[in-house]
């Protein structure tokens, strides 16, 4: 015979230790719930300093020659130092956040980047400044994995992780444009100088939100640094960078560029046998072979080749053959950035809980893919608003779509010790991706314009049309690089909503 259950009791709760922890715990719970958004903005600003820098300098560069006097050979290492030290110690950064804390890797990353942007801004020389714009990117190179680590961690509800990773990605996506009209702005109306110097109030302000928001959590545990693959890992990413940004002015064919992809190849092949052998990889395989993640951060590398291609060969199209200035060619991708906004901040966060992002992502893909192929139609006489903003906004639209769903996927599901390095492969992806793209195209473009030259002649309206015809041909070929995205997407994403994280909703970010 079976007793009822006792009723519950109504008497006063006893008070004691265990009674007293919880009551506090449940207290910094709420506490941490309350400020979340408040540290996605302040993420949100770090990863928006970082972005800008990879187009910022570049609408400064011929006011910075003109100022340092240093040559037209030498000016490609303004941005090639920045995106050597950027892309080779990314993984290596996302594992010293999970190694020493999240919250510190930020803060020293963030120190760093202002430092090393005042001294970039303060340069007497053309060596200071190649100096400044390194450490820039090894500064970055800690704070971005950080940042992203940090988000991953602070929301895991899959509704709110939506709308906090469509706001992440779309920062992620239109920085890059907004660098081009902030940069315009500051090198027209104050100096070049101060394309350098606008990190340092972001810095700050980014730093003084990370220590108002953002929770102090121990470590992650069992996290040891893997000096082998760090070094295999760093020769190969920045060997590879190096190559792709040196094959821009010598070509493919060149036998440094070819030695030096080669030995690049070779050094990151030894990368991933060593971290199949150690205790404790630099980059644990699992967090690549899954498969969405694995097909998330191969979905942005693809998409960063195809972007990097609207951002150079547009602003060459729009200023060289229209005649527009920095400026205003800045302004002219804002409708870039609308798309970006609307789909990443309105579409993903309502769809991506519900369908996941096999979908959205290859629907990313295909918009991109139009845009591009949009564009491929130019000729030198179109016309901004019938040939260029509607491309803009239907490519931002994919972006947007592409972005904020890898963010979310890559990072997802990921083991607390895992998520800094996670992170740092999803840098990694538009990095890698974008020194490619830029490299691979500039060649085509320039190979379609010198045939077009010899085959039409050296008037005015031949070479005009000679670097529109080159130009056209890399849209043609980015548009190809996101149909075969598309595929690829279909074939290695799952379909389904991304798993949902054990760690609780409201979990602590890292120290």
């Amino acid at each position: 015979m079976s007793h009822p259950a006792p009723p519950p009791s109504t008497g006063t709760p006893t008070t004691g230790p265990a009674t007293a922890a919880d009551t506090k715990a449940a207290a910094e719970v709420d506490h941490d719930h309350g400020r979340r958004w408040w540290t996605l903005a302040t993420l949100g600003l770090a990863q928006l300093m970082v972005v800008l820098d990879a187009t910022i300098v570049n609408i400064a560069l011929p006011s910075a020659q003109a100022g340092l006097g240093f040559s037209d050979a030498d000016r490609q290492w303004v941005v090639t130092a920045y995106s050597l030290a950027f892309g080779g110690l990314l993984l290596l950064g996302g594992r010293l956040a999970d190694l020493f804390g999240r919250r510190r890797t930020l803060m020293v990353g963030l120190a760093g980047f202002a430092l090393a942007s005042a001294l970039g801004g303060a340069a007497t020389g053309f060596g200071t400044l190649v100096a400044a714009r390194a450490l820039q990117g090894a500064f970055g190179a800690l704070l971005a994995p950080a940042a992203l680590s940090l988000l991953t961690i602070t929301f895991s509800d899959p509704k709110e992780r939506g709308k906090a990773f469509g706001i992440f990605g779309a920062i992620a996506g239109a920085g890059a444009a907004i660098g081009l009209l902030l940069g315009g702005v500051l090198t027209e109306y104050l100096s070049w100088r101060w394309c350098l110097y606008v990190n340092v109030p972001i810095a700050v302000v980014a730093g003084l939100g990370a220590l108002r928001f953002i929770r102090k959590v121990a470590p992650a545990q069992g996290v040891k640094l893997d000096i082998p693959g760090v070094i295999t890992a760093v020769l190969g990413l920045s060997g590879l960078v190096y190559a792709f940004a040196r094959a821009e002015n010598e070509g493919w064919s060149d036998p440094v560029t070819i030695t030096l992809i080669v030995v690049s190849v070779l050094l990151l092949v030894a990368f991933v046998l060593i971290q199949q052998r150690v205790a404790h990889p630099l980059l644990p395989l699992r967090v690549v072979l899954d498969r969405r993640r694995g097909g998330a951060y191969l979905a942005i590398g693809l998409a960063a080749i195809g972007m990097f291609a609207v951002f150079l060969f547009l602003t060459y199209f729009l200023q060289q053959t229209k005649g527009f200035t920095p400026l205003r060619s800045g302004f002219a991708f804002l409708p870039f950035v609308a798309g970006i906004i609307t789909s990443s901040t309105v579409v993903v966060p309502r769809l991506l809980p519900r369908i996941g992002p096999r979908f959205l992502i290859t629907t990313g893909q295909l918009l991109g893919a139009v845009g591009l192929t949009y564009l491929w139609r130019l000729e030198a006489d179109s016309g901004y608003l019938p040939h260029v903003l509607p491309a803009l906004f239907v490519m931002g639209l994919g972006m947007g779509l592409i972005f904020a769903s890898c963010f979310n996927t890559a990072t997802s599901g990921t083991q607390p010790a895992d998520a800094g390095v996670a992170s740092a492969l999803v840098n990694t992806g538009q990095q890698v991706g974008g020194a490619l793209g830029t490299a691979l195209l500039n060649t085509i473009a320039a190979t379609v314009t010198a045939s077009y030259v010899r085959a039409n002649g050296q008037t005015p309206a031949a070479l005009a049309d000679a670097a529109v015809a080159g130009e056209t041909r890399a849209f043609l070929v980015s548009a190809g690089v996101f149909l075969l995205g598309a595929v690829l997407s279909l074939l290695v994403i799952p379909s389904g909503p991304n798993p949902v994280s054990s760690r609780g909703p409201q979990a602590p970010a890292g120290h």
